[in-house]
């Protein structure tokens, strides 16, 4: 089985972080395709124009096969911040068994790599959702493809109102020296930075380490791009002009994640 390296799948289509890596993704010049979650295809908005997309339920390993076949790479996004264990949606269902069930995938569907989007430890995220996120990278390493980590910090829309301390966290930890110290690792960033970063490593030849932080994603970025000023004809060095300004198709109100059905047996 071949599978080419531009061709990415990317799971949370309709989704906010999972619709802004596909943005990200075509900038590069990538083919994308989305697995979207059955009876939410509308939720792509305009981006339903731009990509491959097939339905599947990634809580549901056997409506996942087949799915990755010919690609190589998948990005995982699907997790959940909150859980509600009294419906069955507990941390581990919602962060861990949404990983393993796309690892399987990737082994059976000869996918090489696949990229984890997890979450930076911070004192705002409970210790059972972090525990989640470890349990899945864990997984990820033990299993037959090639597992990139990428410890995301919280994002956020550009232009959007935050609570001060967030807005000024983000300010400090976007300059030396307090970058690189555990603060620029945990202060929440653009979302369109964290989107290219993770396309950009996504798509390296050589993806060097195993598990980034936030200082590689915004290394990823130009000075223009990561401080919101770059022109959408000069976001990646692959752009072509079909691809200009890819993060104009999405839609405002783009739903922050998925959850899974409520029925728990369904793990």
């Amino acid at each position: 089985m071949t599978s080419n390296n531009r061709r990415i799948l990317v799971t949370g289509g309709g989704t906010f972080l999972g619709d802004n890596i596909a943005a990200a993704l075509l900038a590069e010049g990538a083919e994308v395709t989305l697995l979207v979650r059955p009876g939410h295809e509308e939720r792509l908005g305009p981006l339903r124009q731009r990509v491959r997309w097939l339905t599947a339920d990634v809580w549901d390993s056997a409506s996942l096969r087949g799915r990755a076949r010919g690609h190589g790479v998948v990005i995982h996004t699907v997790g959940s911040l909150t859980e509600n264990p009294q419906q069955g949606l507990t941390f581990h269902r919602l962060n861990f068994v949404s990983t393993r069930n796309v690892a399987a995938m990737c082994v059976s569907d000869g996918v090489p790599s696949m990229v984890l989007l997890s979450s930076a430890r911070a004192p705002w995220f409970s210790r059972g959702y972090l525990r989640s996120k470890r349990e899945a990278e864990a997984y990820l390493q033990r299993v037959g493809v090639r597992g990139i980590v990428i410890r995301a910090p919280l994002t956020y829309p550009r232009g959007g109102k935050r609570p001060i301390f967030f807005e000024l966290m983000t300010l400090f930890a976007s300059v030396p020296p307090l970058a690189w110290t555990p603060l620029g690792r945990i202060a929440p960033m653009p979302v369109d930075v964290l989107a290219r970063g993770t396309a950009r490593i996504a798509l390296a030849a050589d993806r060097g380490p195993t598990i980034y932080y936030a200082r590689e994603l915004r290394r990823r970025n130009s000075r223009q791009e990561a401080s919101g000023q770059a022109k959408p004809s000069g976001s990646g060095p692959s752009l072509t002009p079909t691809q200009v300004n890819a993060f104009e198709l999405l839609d405002d109100d783009t739903p922050f994640g998925w959850l899974p059905p409520e029925d728990p047996s369904r793990s």
